[in-house]
């Protein structure tokens, strides 16, 4: 199944519905950044952080993009 059609056919239920399956998949995708942290030395060192803090793990993916490039880039645009 495609994302599109998934995305319309979600969109379609009801509200209730909805944020039981938004629970669910969060539930899931919270499971699965535990179970990379157990295998990931580098977030493992992070148990010392606040429960709400660890929750966060996983969340923000970072770009390819260079941090640099994409900063000259934002000031480019500003002062241009």
């Amino acid at each position: 199944m495609r994302l599109e059609k998934l995305q319309q056919q979600v969109l379609e239920l009801p509200i209730s519905d909805r944020w039981q399956l938004v629970q669910s998949v969060l539930a899931s995708i919270q499971q699965e950044t535990l179970s990379l942290s157990v295998s990931n030395p580098t977030i493992n060192s992070l148990t010392n952080l606040a429960p709400w803090t660890q929750n966060l793990i996983g969340v923000i993916q970072l770009g390819t993009e260079d941090p640099t490039e994409t900063y000259v880039d934002f000031l480019e645009e500003k002062y241009n």
